[in-house]
């Protein structure tokens, strides 16, 4: 098995094109890495990592995992990608609700292109409030030692740098989607994420060490995420078939149709898109909040950060309907019901038509609260052994969500450039299971 997959990875790079794209997201995920280490001007570097190290605040803490380290540090990439996402949240939901986004949706490559530019201007707008809601908090906080200089010179030069990163972090997960492999905004999540990992396990050492942590628990947590893991990839992978047959057709001399096929509907379709969404929900109200001194909005600031009772209930309520709401988007029984129809096919014991569609919703529906369950559980339950345990990592059950869910993507993305070009996968005779599969 050890050496097939040392055989496979390989080949990787024995195929000309898919090399290069593997080279490219490279560089563009280590320039990536590069920005995040460079300040934004004016700021007192010092005084804020060392307030950031004598406990910054657990949403802080949270956000910074998304940023890649950027937030804590204040970097021009500070705000990482979550403007965008945040954006591609408010664009979605205003796709259900207003026609004319509607319409241009359905309308092909173009609509999808200016629906884009529309998703491109509400981050600007996004990442220009949320810059300035970080200058005049810095200002504020700790009597203003964070800045060096104060007033609107500083607070529009964090403007212009941070939203400039936010910007420069969107046209280079889109240059990742199309010049790379895989998903350009995920891969940027994920190599932000993974960074924290060699800081939290030399952490937990250093606790284990010094008699803080007891090994008895650290092996119960690692046990757990290995669980996690193997859960996650095994219920990523699940498939719920409808049996469908299609009926012979005789077109001039052939004959078409005849075979039953099945219509896979995944027990998680949203994939981490809910997750991630939640996240990016509560995080702006709480950013905003957490940086305004006046007494009744910093409560708000501490009822949205992570490990507290309303936050985890918000959180789980969140990721469900995103569940549904993202799988709404993307299935639509009724396109399925009259797509099958089109083509002669149908349910077996069920009417093509109005009947179809009725009994793939159903079907959908069961599937998608399976699915929406299992991704609140994996997500809430870390985190609250991590915060209730006052563990020294904040890479909690989002963080693995994202991380295992972007490594299948783009694991099912190499294997399928592999198998179009005659190379055995990962897996035998190309049976790696991918997310979007």
């Amino acid at each position: 098995m050890f050496n097939r997959l040392v055989q496979s990875i390989q080949s990787i790079f024995k195929i000309e094109e898919l090399r290069n794209r593997l080279l490219f997201t490279a560089i563009m995920l280590v320039i990536y890495r590069l920005g995040s280490h460079i300040p934004t001007p004016g700021i007192n570097n010092q005084a804020l990592s060392d307030f950031m190290k004598r406990g910054g605040g657990s949403l802080i803490g949270f956000l910074d995992i998304f940023s890649g380290g950027g937030l804590s540090r204040l970097t021009i990439f500070a705000l990482g990608i979550m403007p965008y996402i945040s954006s591609s949240i408010i664009i979605q939901l205003l796709t259900v609700v207003i026609p004319t986004l509607s319409k241009l949706s359905k309308e092909g490559e173009q609509g999808r292109k200016t629906i884009i530019q529309y998703t491109r201007l509400a981050t600007l707008g996004i990442a220009l409030l949320q810059s300035l809601g970080i200058a005049i908090g810095l200002e504020g906080m700790q009597g203003g030692v964070f800045v060096k200089n104060s007033g609107w010179a500083f607070r529009l030069m964090t403007m212009l740098t941070v939203t400039t990163g936010t910007i420069f972090l969107m046209w280079l997960g889109e240059q990742i989607t199309e010049r790379g492999v895989g998903n350009g905004i995920s891969l940027l999540i994920f190599a932000g994420m993974i960074t924290g990992i060699p800081s939290a396990l030399v952490t937990t050492y250093q606790l284990f060490e010094a008699g803080e942590l007891n090994g008895i628990f650290i092996v119960f947590l690692f046990a757990l995420l290995l669980c996690l893991i193997i859960a996650i990839v095994f219920l990523e992978s699940g498939r719920r078939k409808i049996p469908v047959q299609y009926a012979k057709r005789v077109v001039g001399r052939r004959v078409y149709g005849g075979q039953n096929t099945h219509i896979p509907l995944k027990i998680n379709t949203a994939g981490v898109i809910p997750p991630i969404f939640a996240s990016s929900v509560i995080a702006f109200p709480a950013t905003i909040a957490g940086f305004i001194t006046v007494p009744w909005v910093q409560g708000i600031a501490r009822n949205l950060s992570p490990g507290t009772f309303f936050y985890t209930s918000l959180y789980g309520v969140l990721i469900i309907f995103f569940a549904f709401f993202y799988t709404a988007v993307v299935l639509n029984p009724v396109d399925i019901s009259d797509n099958m129809k089109k083509y002669g096919g149908f349910i077996p014991g069920i009417r093509p038509g109005p009947a179809t569609s009725d009994t793939i919703y159903k079907i959908l529906t069961r599937v998608t609260f399976a699915g929406a369950i299992y991704l609140a559980v994996v997500a809430i339950i870390p985190e609250i052994l991590i915060y209730r345990f006052n563990l020294p990592f904040t890479f909690g059950g989002t963080a693995l969500l994202i991380v295992i869910g972007v490594a299948l993507d783009t694991s099912q993305q190499i294997e399928t450039h592999m198998l179009t070009r005659d190379y055995d996968g990962f897996l035998k005779k190309g049976k790696l299971v991918g997310r979007s599969t």
